[in-house]
């Protein structure tokens, strides 16, 4: 056999690690239904007649802004979201709205995210800035491969 004969693919277990359904709680990240999401609410019922204590989770995805419910016996394994939040230096925005963004090292650009489409408030902000010439820093939460802007200042 070649090397050449497989294919690389990732196995997505560096995406998300696992905690137990008691362990999460409010403001907290999950996994429901394949997408990240963060708990708004939680509640735990009490150990039942025939089995144990069930918590109720609801929870927002970060990147649609979906609402999700969940119900999981507390004693399960749940998957949590690997979350990352990077600052970059806003560069510029170009016409169809994907923003270029430099590393705080100055090393790397990024141009590849878009303008936040359920944050108007931050995409205005991000536009006003390259039309005025203000230097901005750009908060940009990565997850399961996803990425998108979530909040955008000016640099001092």
């Amino acid at each position: 056999m070649s090397d050449g004969e497989f294919e690389n693919t990732g196995s997505g277990a560096s995406l998300t690690v696992p905690s137990q359904a008691s362990g999460i709680k409010k403001n907290g990240y999950m996994i429901i239904k394949g997408r990240p999401c963060k708990v708004v609410d939680c509640s735990t019922s009490k150990t039942g007649k025939h089995g144990s204590a069930k918590v109720h989770f609801t929870a927002i995805d970060i990147f649609n802004g979906k609402k999700y419910e969940e119900i999981s016996p507390s004693t399960h394994t749940l998957q949590v979201p690997i979350i990352n939040r990077q600052e970059y230096t806003l560069v510029d925005v170009d016409q169809d709205g994907f923003v270029s963004l430099m590393s705080a090292d100055g090393s790397t650009t990024k141009e590849d995210i878009k303008l936040p489409a359920d944050e108007p408030e931050i995409s205005q902000k991000i536009k006003d800035a390259v039309e005025n010439g203000v230097d901005m820093i750009v908060a940009v939460l990565s997850a399961m491969g996803e990425e998108k802007i979530v909040a955008a200042k000016e640099s001092n």
